[in-house]
């Protein structure tokens, strides 16, 4: 595993970003207010999770979702951690491991979202940024660093506390993604695990990603 200070370009980082920043131009154009009032515009519609769409077999939704937004200050809240935590910890884990961590987290989002709130059109990259949160905590343990003593601890708990003070705000999608995403940190940022194992910190996304398609499947 790589040093926490190591230097590698955040590329997927930064593709992330930029697929977020197009998506959220392109529904734009579809006539909802760039501020998130007026409701959602049709091409939004064609990109929100809820129960009724998988019904009808339309699943790419699960991950369409994670980039759609409704708002100009939803997409730049999302970007703007997600710009933080990626260049934190996609130099540590790799390109590879990185997307594997961020859409693990993205479809365990997806996965909350539709538990709790079935019939809600949802989207946001919200839950896969929750999940780069819970990863960036657990790994700070594995380090024997307290996460409430860095900027990641107090960022993670203000977080959860706007998501069950504001309405509106998909507390299952975030839930979901912070599960998701501190389970596998914790596989992945584990240095045991590196160290004989390397497999499992591939295989523990994938896992998770699985079994979140399988519970989503199961309550459509």
């Amino acid at each position: 595993m790589r040093r926490w200070n190591a230097t590698q370009p955040a590329f997927v980082t930064r593709a992330l970003i930029g697929i977020n920043a197009a998506v959220f131009i392109w529904t734009g154009m579809g006539g909802a207010s760039a501020l998130g009032g007026g409701g959602a515009s049709l091409r939004q519609t064609d990109l929100g999770i809820a129960r009724y769409y998988l019904q009808q077999g339309e699943w790419w939704r699960v991950i369409t979702a994670g980039f759609l937004h409704f708002g100009i200050l939803h997409v730049a809240m999302n970007m703007l951690l997600l710009f933080q935590l990626g260049n934190l910890l996609e130099p540590v884990a790799g390109r590879g491991r990185f997307a594997l961590l961020y859409f693990a987290s993205l479809v365990g989002g997806s996965c909350g979202a539709l538990l709790l709130s079935p019939d809600a059109l949802t989207g946001g990259a919200s839950g896969a940024v929750f999940g780069l949160m819970g990863a960036a905590a657990v790994a700070l343990m594995h380090r024997g660093v307290n996460p409430m003593s860095t900027g990641i601890g107090s960022t993670l708990v203000v977080n959860l506390l706007i998501t069950f003070a504001i309405p509106g705000i998909s507390v299952g999608g975030h839930l979901g993604g912070v599960i998701v995403g501190a389970g596998v940190g914790y596989v992945m940022f584990d240095p045991a695990v590196n160290r004989h194992s390397r497999w499992l910190t591939w295989a523990a996304p994938v896992a998770a990603m699985a079994a979140c398609v399988a519970a989503m499947y199961a309550a459509v």
